[in-house]
């Protein structure tokens, strides 16, 4: 119930038409312009913490600008940088903003191929120069580079480490500008082989220039720098000179689609904002395949390329649970069956007394899965009441028959975010005290000390909310019962592909398991793991497993559950709480397409994930664990 950063999004539009059509079609050269616009909002929930957008003017004079770039941070920078754009247009005529020619030579952002990013943090570091997207600048345009991307690479040392190798210096650690000059040093290095190949047929001046931009060939610079990387992204760059492209990795982990037309081509993070930004049905978008690259080049000509072969089915499927919009087709239905699922553990929760219980969900993010919970419940109570009326030794009286038929699942809104803790409250027992504050309750909304709660969530991560809010508020209506259910499995791992959680003591899974292993003086389990840790990091990487698998061993599901419930349960609280857990089992059943579930079983599908979990224990065990004992 606490909210995990979303993956990053990406949006692309490369116009295969002049200028002019779009302002003859559609009343306006600013198409591309306002699509990529619309692709940003409808992925906002993918980016919270900054936005960026880059644009390529192809017909650009020497001595004018022709790649333009506008960035911001926090949670309005989409309508920050779109702002900033439209102010840049204020001094200029209607008769002059509609001359196309005109738009070209002077105006920014009149161009042919458009990019747009939005950030969440990776790794924690913040400010306007980690916003995407990147741009390397040189005199020549094929060597002009600008990238952004949905990623986190789990090797980024050892790409830094060959950079430095090389002889260069990258000015900064992190993964994106080290991806930048790695990327840019083997795009100066094609732009160099085309340069001799001109030589060699005797060209010289614009017409060399001219023949490097021609056959520029996108796809020997991402095979060139890609095939290192350890990590799940989508990575999206613009050239100077008009390249286009965008790369998957080879295990799938991170989503991308794309769509086609004489038009324009388009790519997203995800596929209802391709259907409605363009209109376009479900099964018109692609998905772009793991290990490929959508290329467009500066004639507008495009290609999907195999730039790396599979490496495995390891398509994430917390996009599916959370990270991405529900608003998509085949997520919409996988959320219900997530919800419907549970069915059999909520009814054996509540002692299968559906007449006394009451059914929500928080946060919002939860609705489809709740929608999916209740109906499940609606067909368990319809079975019910059909073999009460098929059990009958008599003709039933219309009473007997309304009292049957009148069973039905009992759903309301329980609980409402009613503010945003203000971050100016620093004082410890004030700030507690307003997090406590966080949800209201509707009053009223069950029988006091009769029915029983359900309340369904996507995802139990911390359990910090639960505790500090969401328990105390619920406990106010006095409930017979409260009823945790998460349509997701224990979340056990972190994440390396992409979410900024990286200590395993941030989990409420693993706290309550370090607690059972105190309990059941087990303690000795702790520090063999971090031992075998030690010994697996020292290993080449294809050979490490995850150790920290061994600590869950010992307990059950059921055994973890009760142990949380336990460590969240505020003082003072008498009210029984219960929670429920999607299974694996579960899961896969309902997503059957997306198989990365590495975040609760620790099946990593890098090796580099299965590195830093290792580490992760290392460092939990030496600056957690001993400080505590």
């Amino acid at each position: 119930m606490e909210p995990l950063k979303h993956e990053c999004g990406v949006a692309m539009v490369r116009l295969l038409k002049p200028l002019e059509y779009y302002q003859q079609k559609y009343g306006t050269w600013m198409f591309g312009l306002n699509k990529l616009y619309l692709m940003m909002e409808k992925q906002h929930n993918r980016g919270q913490e900054g936005a960026g957008m880059a644009c390529v003017n192809l017909d650009a004079v020497p001595g004018s600008e022709y790649m333009f770039r506008e960035r911001a941070e926090g949670s309005n920078a989409i309508t920050e940088i779109f702002a900033n754009v439209q102010k840049q247009f204020r001094n200029v005529t209607p008769q002059q903003l509609a001359d196309v020619d005109y738009a070209k030579r002077n105006l920014p952002f009149a161009g042919e191929l458009y990019m747009g990013h939005l950030r969440y943090s990776t790794t924690g570091k913040s400010g306007l120069s980690y916003v995407h997207p990147f741009l390397r600048r040189n005199n020549w345009r094929a060597k002009n580079l600008c990238l952004c991307g949905n990623f986190n690479m789990t090797n980024i040392e050892e790409i830094f480490d060959k950079l430095v190798k090389q002889g260069q210096y990258p000015r900064i650690y992190s993964d994106s500008y080290i991806t930048l000059e790695f990327m840019g040093h083997r795009l100066d290095r094609e732009v160099e082989r085309n340069f001799i190949e001109g030589q060699k047929k005797g060209l010289k001046d614009q017409d060399i220039t001219r023949y490097i931009e021609d056959n520029i060939k996108i796809s020997n610079v991402l095979k060139s720098t890609m095939a290192d990387y350890d990590g799940g992204y989508v990575m999206c760059g613009l050239t100077g000179s008009g390249e286009m492209f965008s790369m998957r990795d080879p295990w799938g982990i991170r989503p991308a689609f794309w769509y086609k037309n004489d038009e324009f081509i388009v790519l997203a993070s995800e596929r209802p904002v391709l259907q409605t930004t363009f209109e376009l049905e479900c099964d018109d978008i692609n998905e772009l395949e793991p290990g490929c690259a959508l290329i467009v080049k500066k004639n507008g000509e495009s290609s999907i390329e195999r730039i790396l072969e599979p490496r495995g089915d390891a398509k994430c499927s917390f996009e599916r649970i959370y990270f991405s919009r529900g608003s998509d087709r085949d997520i919409y239905k996988e959320r219900k069956k997530l919800g419907e699922q549970l069915t059999s553990s909520i009814l054996k929760a509540v002692n299968y007394d559906t007449e006394h219980t009451v059914f929500s969900f928080i946060p919002n993010t939860a609705e489809v899965a709740f929608y999916g919970m209740l109906g499940g419940f609606k067909r368990y109570i319809n079975n019910q009441k059909i073999e009460r009326i098929r059990n009958l030794d008599h003709k039933p009286s219309y009473e007997e028959l309304e009292e049957i038929l009148h069973q039905y699942v009992r759903s309301e809104k329980v609980a409402i975010k009613d503010i945003k803790l203000r971050t100016f409250i620093t004082e410890g027992a004030s700030r507690n005290d307003l997090a406590a504050h966080v949800y209201d309750v509707t009053y009223g909304s069950l029988v006091p000390y009769v029915d029983n709660l359900v309340i369904i969530d996507d995802s139990i991560v911390r359990g910090t909310t639960l505790k500090e809010s969401i328990l105390k508020i619920l406990d106010r209506l006095h409930p017979k019962k409260i009823i945790i259910v998460s349509s997701s499995p224990q979340i056990r791992y972190p994440d390396y592909y992409g979410i900024d959680m990286p200590n395993l003591e941030e989990f409420c899974v693993f706290r309550a398991t370090i607690e059972l292993l105190k309990d059941h003086g087990m303690c000795q389990l702790l520090e063999d793991t971090y031992n075998k840790c030690k010994e697996e990091i020292l290993k080449p990487k294809s050979e490490m497993r995850n150790c920290v698998c061994d600590i869950y061993k010992p307990f059950t599901v059921d055994e973890i559950n009760k142990k949380i419930v336990e460590m969240l349960r505020p003082e003072g609280m008498n009210t029984p709480v219960e929670l429920v857990y999607q299974s694996i089992e579960g899961l896969h059943t309902a997503i059957p397409n997306h198989k990365g579930d590495w975040y609760f079983t620790g099946n990593y599908p890098t090796p580099g994930g299965v590195r830093l979990v290792n580490m992760a224990f290392i460092r939990f065990y030496e600056s957690v664990y001993q400080c505590e004992r």
